[in-house]
């Protein structure tokens, strides 16, 4: 069974996956040069970036989400079909999905990853990841629902474990996601539950290696550290959870940490297709390609952004798993792959680092840009300015930015819903 997709005199590129690398790439190639087909399981585009507000209650999904038809309604020989891709038949230029099997001419793999458990099934079966705009809900949702239940509990010990929360994954989204909570600790605990005592509740950050945001500098490790600190955070470093027994998340030195709320934000791993062989993958399940993104041994097959292991002078090991990345080789492909068409040298990608930043909280955020190194307000001012402007459609940037005005001025987040579906076959 074929997807129905009408035919064209003109090349088709199937790429999979319309996170960051995806969309910009199908926004560069919708110029009836090709037939554009994008295939993702959403119908919508998902700013990552912004995921733990959702999660915090701070933002609305629909907020931080982007249909993909909206966005391409006007772009010639562009389709989108809502599904996964589950095998790459190189040989026969095809790839298979749920709905049928499509022909390429030209494939991209854009799919991004997956959160890493590292293979630990106890921990995989109750820990709360976010990777996904769902997911983030589930979180928020589960938040919420934990406050509700601490009210009716007369049982101290698990009125503590529902109160405490434990973040695993000293990184960007570990670090931002932990301010954020402690902020709803701070503001929205003692006016909207005051039969809850703040200091019930417990919230710990635990990292694996010696500091914060280790792709950061270490000066904005140490602000980082600090911020949490002064925040009411119990940051726990070198150490690793490594099981969940009886209600408590087990740490590697045998020191336990009673929660009902693990939240897993510790590694990536990336998606995986059938017929994909393991000598093309490198770290992470990463696909190995060349400096033109093109899968090793293949002219045809590319992957960019989270997905792909490609490496340069700068960065031997592999770039940084981030949406920079992924725009700037979406970007770069789009004219590589007319240039294929016409002929001509394709042009080897570099990646131009234009800075890392992370927010801990209210005023306070981190901020490396080339030499310039900030912290506080000026750093969370600049985060705030990046992630606006990067989110797609302006009815979004204004939502965010009302939200945002909003949360400080008022110190209010406003989303505070618990919703539950039950679906129906």
């Amino acid at each position: 069974m074929k997807i129905l997709v009408p035919d064209s005199d003109k090349k088709r590129i199937i790429i999979v996956g319309g996170g960051f690398g995806g969309l910009a790439l199908a926004d560069k190639l919708c110029n009836g040069i090709f037939q554009v087909v994008l295939i993702d399981r959403h119908n919508y585009h998902q700013f990552q970036p912004l995921l733990y507000q959702v999660a915090s209650a701070g933002l609305e999904p629909s907020a931080i989400s982007f249909p993909f038809r909206k966005n391409f309604r006007k772009k010639k020989e562009f389709y989108f079909r809502m599904t996964e891709v589950t095998k790459i038949n190189s040989d026969k230029h095809s790839i298979e999905t749920p709905i049928g099997s499509l022909d390429y001419d030209y494939l991209v793999i854009a799919a991004g990853t997956t959160t890493n458990f590292f293979g630990n099934e106890v921990i995989k079966k109750v820990a709360l990841p976010m990777k996904s705009v769902e997911e983030a809900i589930n979180l928020r949702n589960t938040l919420l629902i934990n406050l509700e239940k601490a009210l009716d509990s007369h049982d101290s010990q698990k009125r503590r474990s529902l109160l405490n929360i434990v973040i695993v994954g000293g990184g960007a989204t570990g670090v931002e996601i932990a301010g954020a909570l402690s902020e709803m600790k701070r503001y929205i605990l003692p006016e909207d539950y005051p039969d809850l005592k703040d200091e019930e509740m417990n919230i710990y950050l635990i990292e694996g290696s010696d500091r914060l945001l280790a792709v950061m500098s270490e000066e904005a490790s140490a602000h980082a550290l600090r911020f949490l600190t002064d925040m009411g955070i119990t940051v726990i470093l070198n150490k690793h959870a490594i099981d969940y027994r009886d209600g408590n998340v087990i740490l590697s030195d045998g020191e336990s940490l009673l929660t009902n709320t693990l939240i897993w934000v510790s590694g990536v791993i990336a998606e995986r297709f059938d017929n994909i062989s393991p000598e093309l993958m490198g770290h992470g399940g990463r696909l190995l390609v060349n400096e033109f993104n093109q899968l090793q041994g293949y002219r045809d097959i590319f992957a960019i952004g989270d997905i792909c292991l490609q490496t340069e002078a700068t960065y031997p090991k592999g770039h940084p798993q981030v949406a920079p990345v992924a725009i700037q080789q979406g970007e770069l492909l789009a004219e590589n792959l007319k240039r294929m068409e016409q002929g001509e040298l394709l042009k080897p990608f570099m990646y131009k680092d234009k800075g890392t930043l992370a927010t801990v909280g209210r005023n306070k955020a981190v901020a490396d840009i080339k030499k310039i190194r900030l912290q506080g307000f000026l750093a969370w001012a600049v985060w705030l300015l990046v992630h606006l402007r990067s989110i797609l459609g302006v009815k979004n940037k204004l939502m965010v930015l009302f939200n945002w005005i909003w949360n400080y001025v008022m110190y209010d987040q406003s989303v505070r819903f618990i919703f539950r579906s039950n679906p129906k076959h």
